[in-house]
């Protein structure tokens, strides 16, 4: 289950989407994720699948790397299928003990399901086709015009990069605590949940050790090479437009119109 979780993991290889701005793909990816929550037909999730595949065919991210990382919110979806199933109300279909579940009901589990799914895979495809660094300073120059409100933008922008970062390495981490466990006896297979959760307390201490030891050097690290925060720095690598971005920037305005007047019409 540890191995599934894709986010924050990066996919070497050579596509049009890696080779975009990181800016073009935040703010392309912020859109999309709006554009699932403006209107709720099936013509307008139809759109939003249909340029979801079109980009991940133009990544050239396996599919079935990016569906592998679901399966780690597999329950947190059926929670949320279940719970907008029999607690929405409205007109009765199917009625059995204290349960009822509504025309309503189905329509919203449904609808929420392949939202939730599109959201969790469109926010793949920009980890998955963007480095770190490119990350951080895509996040750095969108977030730029704050730095009038005094906000440290190069901070706040490092952080979430390194918590990014820092995801695969600690559940990479989790991964060898648990096989250790195991090798010594320990269960985390059998008993139902609420004994799965228990089994699970024994890694809790292990793992914070090591992620305040691993967050410790990287401390050291920064301070030994002068980190001094992000005043007066310079970039090795500036970010420029270019026209494949432009071009970028108007396909997703396009579909924005597009999903706009589906939405309107329909």
């Amino acid at each position: 289950m540890l191995r599934d979780i894709t986010l924050g993991q990066y996919y070497q290889t050579e596509s049009v989407i890696h080779k975009l701005d990181p800016r073009v793909k935040l703010g392309g990816t912020l859109l999309y994720i709006i554009s699932l929550f403006i209107f709720e037909n099936i013509w307008g999730y139809l759109l939003a699948g249909l340029f979801l595949a079109i980009v991940i065919k133009l990544s050239k991210v396996p599919f079935r790397f990016m569906v592998r990382g679901m399966k780690a919110i597999v329950f947190l979806l059926l929670i949320t299928v279940v719970f907008n199933l029999f607690l929405t109300p409205g007109e009765v279909l199917i009625s059995f003990w204290k349960l009822k579940i509504t025309k309503e009901g189905l329509r919203i589990a449904i609808f929420m399901a392949i939202r939730l799914s599109m959201l969790i895979i469109g926010s793949s495809v920009m980890t998955l086709t963007t480095t770190p660094n490119n990350l951080t300073d895509g996040m750095e120059k969108m977030l730029s015009p704050l730095k009038v409100f005094k906000v440290p933008v190069h901070e706040v922008a490092m952080m979430m990069s390194i918590a990014l970062r820092f995801i695969p390495i600690l559940l990479e981490e989790t991964d060898k605590i648990m096989k250790a466990q195991i090798a010594r006896g320990a269960d985390f297979e059998s008993g139902n949940l609420l004994k799965r959760a228990k089994a699970l307390v024994p890694l809790l201490v292990p793992l914070f050790i090591s992620a305040f030891r691993r967050a410790n050097d990287l401390a050291m690290a920064m301070e030994a090479r002068c980190y001094r925060g992000g005043e007066g720095r310079t970039k090795m690598k500036p970010l420029v437009y270019k026209k494949e971005d432009r071009l970028a920037y108007l396909v997703i305005a396009g579909y924005l119109v597009i999903k706009i007047v589906i939405g309107i019409i329909l």
